[in-house]
């Protein structure tokens, strides 16, 4: 059974929406991810495989494949291990809604107990997600203040992969956070900026990093 969901690749400030695409077929056990992963994405399927089975849900063998889409772009980080998970969960019908996933965009690092980590990026990736016609975005709970000054889109911050597929299955409700962006600016106007806050660009950060130390 195919089952898809949407994420997002984020390159520089960039972001790239991405569907998760989840085949599971009988035959050989085996869990394939293609579509130019790197090494991170290519070990979420441990990481998935054990949070699944330990938020109490039954991963039986089957034939497994993700494909990320559009091939050509290369994915990097953690951050596809939820869409993957709740693919899979979709694709085993224990996620049972589907009416959600059209307008919805999930990012998170799983835990192997199914905990969310919090990750880098949330920012640029909703503020593109928003541009792209996504309604919602599930992520961390960590990140949810930071994505929340983005107006016009809904952040839902979880806790863990049991309360997304019980929200997914419309058996909770999740409130969405709002907090008022022109606050936080005043409130941080004096900060300083990080080019720890950029992922990727390596070569331009270094290029500027040259030239403000005054080798132009």
């Amino acid at each position: 059974m195919l089952s898809i969901t949407k994420s997002m690749a984020l390159h520089g400030l960039e972001g790239f929406l991405i569907d998760v695409q989840v085949d599971i077929s009988a035959g050989m056990p085996s869990w394939n991810i293609v579509g130019l992963p790197d090494t991170s994405i290519k070990e979420a399927k441990e990481r998935v495989r054990t949070a699944i089975k330990n938020s109490g849900y039954e991963l039986f063998s089957r034939k497994i494949v993700v494909n990320l889409a559009p091939a050509e772009i290369k994915k990097e980080g953690s951050i596809f291990d939820l869409p993957i998970a709740v693919g899979i969960l979709k694709g085993l019908e224990i996620i049972n809604q589907t009416t959600y996933f059209n307008d919805i965009l999930m990012i998170g690092e799983l835990s192997l107990n199914g905990k969310l980590n919090p990750i880098n990026g949330v920012l640029p990736i909703c503020i593109e997600a928003k541009k792209q016609g996504i309604k919602k975005v599930i992520l961390p709970k960590q990140n949810e203040k930071e994505a929340s000054i983005i107006e016009g889109i809904e952040i839902l911050g979880v806790n863990d992969l049991k309360e997304v597929v019980n929200y997914l299955n419309g058996q909770i409700i999740i409130q969405s956070l709002t907090t008022n962006w022109r606050e936080c600016i005043e409130k941080n106007k004096n900060m300083q900026l990080d080019f720890s806050e950029v992922k990727g660009q390596e070569d331009v950060k270094r290029a500027v990093e040259i030239a403000a130390a005054g080798r132009t």
